[in-house]
């Protein structure tokens, strides 16, 4: 359930997929409760009144203002499935999260992969964030259309990964090499992108072919994964020659994957 109006408009914005809009009776409606009328209409989902006592129920006590959407459960792909999305001719690049746990870190990863051409996003199925209505609200959108797989052992779909002939690099503040310089960016690739708190961990690093680096400034020690991710994900679809066709600029900026 996503609760408040501010909450609903953005997840119906982003096309999350929505199965009733709840609202409660005697609204006083504003801009934003038109505008979650509207959005829910025209993508036909079902309207329903409700009384106070039974929002309070459907959203956990939270404060939902009058206003809730129910969102299906996600459906997460298999990782397999993320490479036969490819089209031939093409190479794969697929992002890998390693225990990132902030779901708008996700959404903004999963933002970011969409607007430079990658082919999913792969997160472990313990101790990471899931697909929820953050995620949705940061992604933009980019969740209705890239897949999100969930691995039941992330170092074993990595090794996978490279036994079916993708490169698998990781994104790491001790990396030998800048990510602008990544001589691979043009073959079928894995990125690899750790946690906020500590980065990639020892057995996700110990499964990359290379660790690359995204340089900072001296006086900024790192950038969360969401922001690394669009920056690294934009020099390899420049290192492609996709930043032109796919209408997108990027930022010559870097960090460790941190917050």
């Amino acid at each position: 359930m996503v609760a408040g109006r501010n909450a609903v408009v953005e997840a119906l914005r982003a096309a999350a997929p929505a199965i009733a809009l709840y609202l409660a009776h005697r609204i006083d409606a504003d801009d934003r409760v038109a505008e979650a009328n509207r959005l829910a209409a025209a993508a036909g989902v079902a309207m329903l009144e409700a009384s106070r006592a039974e929002l309070d129920r459907l959203t956990g006590g939270a404060l939902h203002q009058g206003v809730a959407l129910r969102v299906r459960p996600y459906a997460y792909a298999h990782p397999a499935d993320l490479t036969g999305r490819v089209q031939p001719g093409m190479a794969p690049l697929i992002v890998a999260l390693d225990g990132v746990t902030d779901p708008r870190n996700l959404g903004a990863v999963t933002r970011s992969a969409a607007a430079f051409g990658a082919h999913g996003v792969v997160i472990p199925a313990r101790r990471s964030a899931g697909v929820t209505a953050s995620a949705w609200k940061a992604s933009a959108g980019a969740l209705a259309h890239l897949p999100v797989a969930r691995a039941a052992n992330l170092v074993r779909a990595l090794a996978d990964y490279k036994q079916a002939g993708l490169f698998v690099v990781g994104l790491d503040a001790s990396g030998s090499t800048d990510i602008a310089d990544l001589e691979l960016a043009d073959g079928p690739l894995v990125v690899v992108i750790g946690s906020e708190g500590r980065g990639l961990s020892r057995l996700a690093a110990q499964r990359c072919d290379l660790l690359v680096r995204i340089p900072v400034a001296a006086r900024t020690e790192s950038l969360n994964a969401g922001v690394a991710a669009g920056i690294a994900l934009y020099e390899v679809a420049r290192k492609r020659g996709a930043v032109g066709s796919l209408g997108h600029a990027g930022s010559q900026s870097g960090a460790d994957v941190r917050t």
